[in-house]
């Protein structure tokens, strides 16, 4: 069934591309972009659905597992362990991009001429200042964090009422098995929403390529493939980190999160992978309190590969406008990002929003993020992975470290290395 839906996934995004190619070569502009609406009605309703899903997802898992964690001492050891993990994460991440930008020089030789005042795109800087990141960190109402999809503010709310719970002891314990199910069932519906996930794929793919067609990629052949090279090197960072404390077992968490790594990448989307790799992982040997309180955390504080590309892709911009930013800027940069890049999570085209935030601070032409719009879905892909991988280690290494990564997971991984797919 896994290794069905895996397949099922790669051939939609062939057909996909071959489709779109099609549409892009034979159909005038008008008709093309008339396919690709019509396309992105199924991207749009399979990605509604799984918006559907995610906040009382993360709600129900994230209360559910800090009840299960049971006491307010476990809960902030653990927390502590975790956030380490994210922020030792999120440093390796934004420096990275920063050096691989800095060696490879994809913007340089472009010479282009600074853009006029006029010359922006609908992404607001301004969106993501310090303090708009601090005051919107805490829900003015619950119901309208989950009507608007605000994870970051779900995972406020349901860490105060999953600790409000734990406190309650006995009395509490109701409202924890009444969470627990809650995320039962909605794990449960998931697996029919993912079950039209191919269709998404197929049409997602189809409908950039049968208006962008496959030049576009060619366009920006250094600045993708700099990026891609950015991102194998981080997997092999992060991967070696976890193969550190879990050992051999990495390689079948590699094997257990192929599938929804495979469908964040094929529809950009990290929230689409949620349900699957939360699935997966208690799968692999994490316990569910850990998997519960870790993952969702991860969602809103733990995004690599979109963390990453800020540097990236803010460095290609000053390059490729020919402006040259000093050390101590750059280092100004990665400090800046550490923090408002903890906003990005369920905020549409959210990595654009903080680039275009970083250019402003650095007074580079705000109108370059013109330059990376074009293939900022491709960049997505790749980002949306790497997110998953991210989230997926440190969920592995936290359950490691607090003794619950279920001992024959580990011995089977240890025998069979990545041969069970499960």
């Amino acid at each position: 069934m896994n290794k069905n839906f895996t397949l099922f996934i790669l051939v939609a995004m062939i057909l996909g591309i071959i489709v779109g190619a099609a549409i892009f070569q034979f159909v005038p502009k008008e008709g093309q972009e008339v396919w690709a609406g019509n396309f992105k009605i199924v991207t749009d309703v399979f990605l509604r659905l799984i918006k559907m899903i995610i906040a009382p997802l993360v709600f129900a898992t994230l209360v559910a597992g800090i009840a299960h964690i049971g006491d307010t001492t476990t809960l902030g050891r653990v927390g502590i362990k975790t956030m380490g993990w994210f922020l030792a994460a999120s440093l390796v991440s934004l420096t990275l991009g920063a050096v691989i930008a800095s060696l490879l020089h994809p913007g340089v030789g472009l010479n282009l001429p600074i853009p006029p005042a006029d010359a922006v795109s609908d992404i607001k800087p301004s969106a993501l200042t310090l303090k708009d990141f601090i005051i919107h960190l805490v829900p003015k109402s619950i119901v309208e964090a989950m009507a608007n999809n605000e994870i970051l503010q779900i995972v406020v709310f349901s860490i105060f009422f999953g600790v409000a719970v734990t406190a309650m002891g006995e009395e509490g314990r109701p409202l924890a098995d009444l969470a627990d199910k809650v995320s039962h069932a909605m794990l449960k519906l998931t697996g029919y929403v993912m079950s039209l996930a191919p269709l998404a794929v197929f049409a997602a793919v189809a409908a950039v390529i049968a208006t962008k067609g496959l030049a576009v990629l060619g366009t920006y052949a250094s600045f993708i493939g700099g990026f891609y090279l950015a991102l194998v090197i981080l997997w092999i960072i992060l991967l070696a980190a976890g193969f550190a404390v879990i050992g051999p077992a990495i390689g079948n968490l590699i094997a257990r999160i192929r599938e929804p790594t495979l469908l964040a990448f094929s529809t950009a989307s990290s929230e689409a992978a949620y349900p699957k790799t939360l699935e997966q992982l208690e799968k692999f040997g994490v316990s569910r309190r850990i998997s519960s309180f870790v993952l969702p955390l991860g969602y809103s504080f733990n995004l690599d590969g979109s963390m990453m590309y800020c540097t990236f892709a803010t460095l290609f911009i000053a390059q490729a406008y020919g402006i040259h930013l000093t050390i101590p800027q750059i280092a100004t940069m990665l400090l800046l990002l550490m923090v408002t890049s903890k906003g990005m999570a369920g905020v549409p085209r959210a990595s654009l929003v903080v680039i275009a935030a970083t250019l402003s601070f650095f007074k580079i032409p705000e109108g370059g993020i013109l330059l990376i719009l074009a293939v900022d879905h491709f960049l997505d892909m790749g980002r949306s992975a790497t997110n998953v991988i991210g989230n997926s280690v440190a969920t592995a290494v936290v359950a490691k470290w607090e003794g619950d990564l279920t001992d024959d997971e580990l011995v089977a991984a240890r025998k069979a290395g990545i041969s069970d797919q499960g």
